[in-house]
């Protein structure tokens, strides 16, 4: 089967990787990721920033490195996607005061569709306060007042964690993205198999290949979403 479309959320100085990480590794499996950013167009630069904790009582911040929207915004039809996922960052502190962004969002809670959040993400869902009340979330330990304010309860994932209520994926930060990615495939749906190589199959029943051979074995994969 065909890949899914994923409609990303960004606004400018939103976390770098929670955008490249994403659309990179979600496009790698099959599926399709459209930036899309309020009023810019599609092939305008988006200006990212990048969180880190280096010591201090929070974190810092840096400029990220810049990237482009994917598609217009004014050209967004939510019924044209499977997903949505809202990446973290200063970005979603101003998006989500935006009408548009959050009747987009209140589309795919309607519609029971997959809804992705990750650190300061989550900030957008409390804009549609629906999306949460009554479901476990996590995000950036920051959020934790505002998601309770709104009805949502808060689950202190480790950093490296996810969590996942029904359709809802969720995580605290970027160090999270590997087990993030993993929760929105499975409720995506995707399933990746790997198989072993030929050259470890002969090896394993006493007929290793060649030196040739052996150096172009490698694993394969097989993705269905």
């Amino acid at each position: 089967m065909a890949g899914k479309k994923i409609l990303m959320l960004v606004g400018d100085f939103t976390e770098e990787y929670e955008i490249f990480v994403f659309d990179q590794g979600m496009e790698a499996i099959g599926h399709e990721v459209d930036i899309v950013c309020p009023d810019k167009k599609a092939g305008e630069l988006l200006h990212t920033s990048l969180h880190d904790f280096e010591g201090h009582q929070t974190y810092t911040e840096k400029p990220g490195h810049n990237h482009h929207v994917t598609k217009t915004f004014s050209k967004v039809d939510p019924a044209d996607y499977d997903a949505v996922y809202i990446a973290g960052g200063r970005g979603p502190e101003y998006i989500r005061i935006d009408k548009r962004v959050q009747r987009i969002i209140k589309h795919f809670h309607e519609h029971d569709k997959p809804i992705f959040t990750i650190c300061h993400g989550v900030q957008v869902l409390m804009a549609v306060p629906e999306t949460i009340r009554g479901k476990e979330v996590a995000g950036l330990q920051y959020c934790e007042p505002e998601v309770t304010a709104v009805g949502g309860t808060y689950v202190d994932v480790p950093p490296t964690g996810a969590h996942v209520d029904g359709k809802l994926v969720s995580a605290k930060g970027w160090t999270g993205l590997a087990a993030f990615m993993r929760a929105c495939n499975k409720v995506l749906g995707t399933e990746i198999h790997h198989s072993k190589s030929k050259a470890a199959g002969k090896a394993k029943s006493g007929k290793a290949g060649s030196k040739r051979s052996g150096a172009r074995a490698g694993n394969g994969a097989r993705v269905a979403a």
